[in-house]
């Protein structure tokens, strides 16, 4: 028979280990691959949307710019204000043939309520199963995305920010496509 202090022992050594091991994936989903650089393919991958249909990325390439913003949790503070600058800017993107695309881990049912919420007219994708946040490379911890942007045109990624400021992301993507506008002249 074991001893009251030698089991107490096991316990609190059991329960260390398991804890470790809970966090491992997680250690290994936020080291998992580099983002994506300039000029790499953009990612033929699919998630559910908001609503909870299909989407298959590839799909949306087309002959424009698509933007792909990831964000780490629907409604709090930094990603509502990254949104609504999208939104706010939405009429100045359409014009420039930007597609935006917005994604986070969240479910379709937090992406739906995100999105109407506050009126956002461009797609989120409920990406839980984070297939398209490690085909783009973002790092994620704990299951939560980082805040990164990828600008495709002609299915290849033409800008990144890997250090996305909420405040100012439809700014820093329309300067992105001026600036490959005037290096391209007629692209």
């Amino acid at each position: 028979m074991l001893s009251s202090t030698l089991r107490s022992v096991l316990y609190t050594a059991a329960a260390a280990i398991i804890s470790i091991m809970s966090i491992l994936p997680n250690l290994a989903s936020a080291n998992a691959g580099e983002p994506l650089k300039e000029g790499d393919p953009a990612p033929q991958v699919s998630s559910v949307d908001h609503d909870g249909k299909e989407v298959d990325l590839a799909k949306l390439y087309g002959p424009g710019f698509t933007l792909v913003y990831f964000y780490p949790k629907a409604d709090t503070p930094g990603c509502k204000t990254q949104a609504c600058t999208l939104r706010d800017a939405f009429t100045q993107l359409q014009s420039k043939g930007i597609v935006v695309i917005g994604v986070s881990t969240d479910k379709p049912e937090a992406q739906k309520a995100f999105r109407d919420k506050y009126q956002l007219p461009f797609t989120l994708l409920a990406d839980f199963s984070q297939k398209v946040v490690q085909a783009f490379g973002v790092p994620a911890t704990n299951g939560i995305a980082a805040r990164q942007s990828f600008l495709i045109k002609d299915g290849k990624v033409v800008w990144r920010n890997l250090k996305e400021v909420p405040s100012k992301q439809a700014e820093e993507v329309l300067q992105a496509v001026a600036d490959y506008a005037k290096a391209n002249p007629g692209r």
